[in-house]
């Protein structure tokens, strides 16, 4: 008997028994009382019986759905790499007294950086400079002149661990800051230099809006045709949170009609975008793979808070970065950890 992780099938290539990503240092799970092994199967989402016998289970894409917990009666926790947790049903993992966690520390700079890169290379008119340099048209340069940030005006959907981040590289550049935010503290905000508006205001008054909130019920195409209108035409909007919070279609009619200058994308509202969506034929949209954050710091500091919140569980204690905080007061969750801290104890005896 031991404490046992299962890691889902999507840690490896497709065949193989190499990790997709390296930077994910499983070996801190080496230690005596705990056990870790792949799911050979579920890519797209966990299938019931799965996560039998399973303590822990560390999650990359697949869904994990109601089904998806159907026979894991010794099941704790689903360790979410990344800080989206649209993918899992948040409600049945607390009815079944099993908490949901994420890993904002190895993502909060990476991600707030990839939103700066995306604002440099709008302000700076990066793509286009390129594809002069690359065409030998050096001479249209005078037409293409960049956008100064001083002064500027930055909006932001979103205050959290992202948004504050992103305050915090953008500091050097002197831009006024402008957020929307219902949860956000008022003081907090003014603290940290910015002004809390509505979102209709703080659109008026950006010429750089970037979307850095979590996917709910409440933000899904919280960005929308009425939005667009709202903006000023020389704009832009940049999102590094999750796709379907930008109403795709109407940012696509916006930059194709001029109602914004432009866009920047790390997400879509379907991922891998089709082949054939008219974004991808736009020259005033900078697009990434949902992947311009990742870096090896990334992964490895996601993994190692990952594996801090399971081995905590093993021990019989509350992880930190728990979504599902109700749980954690839950009888159901609390005779989880203790069966898992008694199966580590007697791994580690044996």
């Amino acid at each position: 008997m031991s404490f046992r992780v299962a890691f889902t099938a999507d840690f490896l290539k497709p065949g193989s028994t190499e990790p997709v990503f390296p930077d994910i240092d499983a070996t801190a799970l080496d230690v005596p009382g705990v056990d870790y092994h792949i799911l050979t199967e579920g890519v797209d989402e966990i299938r019931p019986g799965q996560l039998a016998d399973t303590d822990a289970v560390v999650v990359l894409g697949p869904k994990v759905s109601a089904a998806s917990l159907e026979g894991a009666d010794q099941l704790a926790v689903v360790a979410r790499i990344g800080v989206g947790f649209d993918a899992v049903d948040v409600e049945a993992c607390t009815r079944a007294g099993v908490a949901l966690t994420i890993t904002p520390d190895g993502v909060r700079r990476p991600v707030a950086s990839a939103a700066l890169a995306f604002l440099l290379a709008q302000a700076h008119r990066l793509p286009l400079k390129d594809r002069l340099t690359r065409d030998g048209r050096w001479g249209e340069k005078p037409q293409h002149m960049g956008i100064g940030l001083r002064g500027r005006t930055l909006g932001l959907v979103g205050l959290g661990n992202i948004g504050q981040e992103i305050l915090a590289l953008i500091a050097p550049h002197d831009m006024n800051i402008v957020v929307t935010d219902p949860y956000a503290d008022p003081d907090r905000v003014e603290g940290l230099g910015a002004q809390l508006l509505d979102l209709p205001s703080m659109l008026g008054r950006a010429d750089f809006v970037i979307v850095c909130c979590a996917l709910t019920t409440q933000t899904h195409h919280l960005i929308g045709e009425t939005e667009f209108r709202q903006m000023k035409p020389s704009a832009y909007l940049i999102n590094v949170a999750r796709g379907p919070i930008v109403d795709q279609k109407a940012l696509t009619g916006a930059l194709q009609q001029g109602e914004i200058a432009g866009a920047a994308l790390d997400v879509f509202e379907r991922e891998p975008v089709d082949l054939d969506d008219p974004l991808l034929g736009l020259e005033n949209v900078i697009l990434a793979p949902h992947a311009l954050s990742w870096t090896d710091e990334s992964f490895r500091m996601m993994g190692e808070s990952a594996f801090a919140g399971i081995l905590a569980i093993a021990r019989g204690k509350a992880p930190d970065h728990v979504v599902n905080r109700d749980v954690l007061d839950s009888s159901a969750f609390k005779k989880r950890i203790a069966a898992c801290a008694g199966r580590a104890t007697a791994g580690e005896e044996s």
